[in-house]
């Protein structure tokens, strides 16, 4: 292992701590994607007994490696994400890998073709997670900072993923109900 390369390849990793997601927290700040990555890995961590056929690991490291591109390109919200925003994300994931020893890039990129495929449990359960995390977060935000087409976005984003897992699905159902609750309240 180089290990300046190694922590070169950290630093411009580490810029997702300070790049904004469109989500604002309770204390009035925009969340960072990493912020939003490590809840989205303890999620997964704490759900694994509710999935004991899951490679929950893998899971795990998913979730951390699964908006890596946007320490280059920035978070794009997903209902304004265009293809080729995608394609610009997954050139910056191939940019940033570039100095990473030939195993963990390696390693990196099978995840990303994993999570590009969508084919396997692991991927699908981190797409329904993901977005079940991203519902969470405004909800926990003022309803000031929702933009109109968040209303009937919070209620239903990621329904469909979260219902091939019963337990993501119990939790996506309670976070549809506090959405509902927050806009009757209108907090």
């Amino acid at each position: 292992m180089d290990a300046k390369q190694f922590l070169d390849f950290l630093g411009r990793a580490g810029n997702l701590k300070w790049v904004p997601r469109h989500c604002v927290t309770r204390d009035g700040r925009r969340e960072s994607v990493a912020e939003h990555c490590w809840r989205l890995a303890l999620t997964a961590l704490l759900l694994e007994e509710e999935f004991p056929d899951l490679d929950m690991n893998r899971v795990v490291a998913l979730c951390l490696v699964h908006d890596l591109g946007e320490a280059v390109t920035g978070d794009i919200p997903t209902f304004q994400k265009t293809r080729e925003d995608e394609a610009v994300e997954q050139r910056a994931v191939e940019t940033l890998l570039e100095g990473l020893e030939p195993a963990p890039r390696a390693r990196v990129r099978e995840l990303f073709r994993e999570l590009d495929a969508g084919q396997t449990p692991e991927a699908r359960l981190l797409r329904a997670l993901d977005k079940l995390e991203a519902v969470v977060s405004h909800n926990e935000s003022p309803l000031s900072t929702w933009e109109p087409l968040e209303y009937d976005l919070n209620v239903s984003h990621g329904l469909a993923e979260a219902a091939g897992f019963s337990a993501v699905a119990a939790l996506r159902e309670q976070a549809r109900q506090d959405s509902l609750d927050k806009i009757r309240r209108g907090e």
